[in-house]
Order: C-alpha cells, then structure tokens, then sequence
C-alpha cells in the first residue's frame, strides 16, 4: 500500500516565489522491498512501470508533470548540461538553468546532491557529487558557470547539500584518500591505509571558496546510510536499493 510522501523542503530556498526544491525520501511509492517505496531509480531492477509511477507521483506532488523533469544519466564527472527543455540526457552530473517550468533533478543513493538557486538573475542548479566529482570540483565549477554565463554573484547564490552518506560510513582505500586535502580525512589505519572522507565539509568547502557566504549555505543532518527507513543507501544495502531524486525548478 502506497504511504505518505515525504519529500525534503530545504529552508535555505523558503520565501521565494515559484521556486520548487526538495529531496526525495523512500516514503510515498508504489515500488516493493529492497526498493520500498518511492524508488526513482531506472538503473535499478525494480519494476520499471513502478519506477514510472513513482515518479509521475513524486512530480506531480511538487506540481510539474514528468516531461518537465530534465535528468542525465550521470557518469561521475565534471560535465555541466545547460538545460532548455525537458528529457533525458547522458553524460553529465550537474544541469543548470535559467528557463522555467523546468524541474532539475539529480539522482543519488549515498553521494552528495547539491541544489543551487541564484535569485536575482533566477538560476537553477542541481548536482550530483560521489568522491570522484567531488575531486573534479563540480560544484564550484557549476558556481563558475552560473556568474559567467548568467552573472551571478556568488553572495546571491543559496545552496543546499542534501542527505548523503556521513564521514563515519565513508570509508575508502588510499588510493582515493590521496585525492582528497587532510581537512576532510578522518581515522586513517595504518596497516590498511583505508580512513573515512567527509564529503559533505568536502563540498561545502568548495561552496565557500566560490564565495558563497556561510549563511546561505543549508547542510542536511541526516545520514543516507544510518536511517534505513527515510533513506536509500548504496553501501548499506550492497547496491540491492533504490534511488532518491535532489530538485529544483521554477514555476512561472
């Protein structure tokens, strides 16, 4: 039986007229376990026609319809779609755009997703950022992007780092702790090398860099892996799991 949906609605983006931003819970679809409920994935082995229905359902309660929705196929790297209209894209992790009735939506299951809204020139930016795009610095590249293209000013920009996995799950071999500054490494064993990266102060660190101030930077608490029941996790689940969407759009 279908339950309550129950989407995040950042704070950072309240007060806004027409801007539409939330992150997807697994609470509200039709899809069956591991993949209860509300999995968005289509790169999972749910039910195709659930994953379908999740996200009509998951759409039109923030009121777009799914052809609106503009989403890639995301590879884990530092490409930027500037997004015109609804679709399905590939190759990129991170979309932007200033049109409206547009809703941008990244898919994740642990890594970071990223909103962004400038509201003075009215840009959108969703993000997906695993360790490697954190690496490739794909949020302050689309930060870039956003005052080069559509001059932003950085202190205009409101940000919102959705729920993801927490340092304290996120342990990695050092081959991958290499590319990441000391800053955002915790607990490395010595016989291993493996310790545990901090993503979230990772991105938030290139936020501020961009010249976000503090203030309009919102972190999410919550941990995808420690809350089984509001999360789908990557790690925790061995990959046998569902799929949230990060969004953000305008409607005119």
């Amino acid at each position: 039986m279908m339950g309550q949906m129950d989407t995040i609605r950042p704070s950072i983006f309240d007060g806004f007229s027409g801007l539409v931003a939330g992150q997807s819970t697994r609470q509200g679809g039709v899809s069956i376990s591991p993949y209860d409920s509300l999995n968005l994935g289509s790169s999972t082995e749910d039910d195709p026609l659930s994953v379908a229905e999740n996200k009509k359902l998951f759409c039109e309660s923030l009121g777009f319809k799914i052809e609106q929705v503009v989403r890639s196929h995301q590879i884990h790297s530092d490409q930027i779609l500037i997004a015109s209209q609804g679709g399905n894209f590939d190759g990129y992790d991170a979309l932007v755009s200033q049109d409206k009735n547009l809703l941008l939506a990244v898919s994740t299951a642990d890594c970071v997703p990223i909103l962004l809204f400038d509201p003075v020139h009215e840009v959108c930016a969703a993000i997906h950022a695993g360790w490697k795009g954190t690496v490739l610095n794909i949020v302050s590249k689309t930060v870039e992007l956003m005052q080069h293209r559509y001059g932003s000013a950085s202190t205009d920009v409101r940000a919102y780092i959705g729920a993801c996995i927490d340092q304290c799950h996120f342990e990695v071999g050092p081959e991958v702790l290499e590319q990441f500054d000391m800053n955002y490494i915790d607990k490395i064993d010595s016989a291993s090398g493996k310790g545990f990266v901090d993503l979230k102060a990772a991105n938030k660190a290139q936020l501020l860099t961009a010249g976000l101030t503090p203030f309009n930077i919102e972190t999410s608490p919550s941990c995808t892996y420690d809350d089984a029941h509001r999360f789908f996790s990557h790690r925790r689940d061995k990959g046998k799991t569902g799929r949230m969407w990060s969004v953000i759009g305008l409607i005119k």
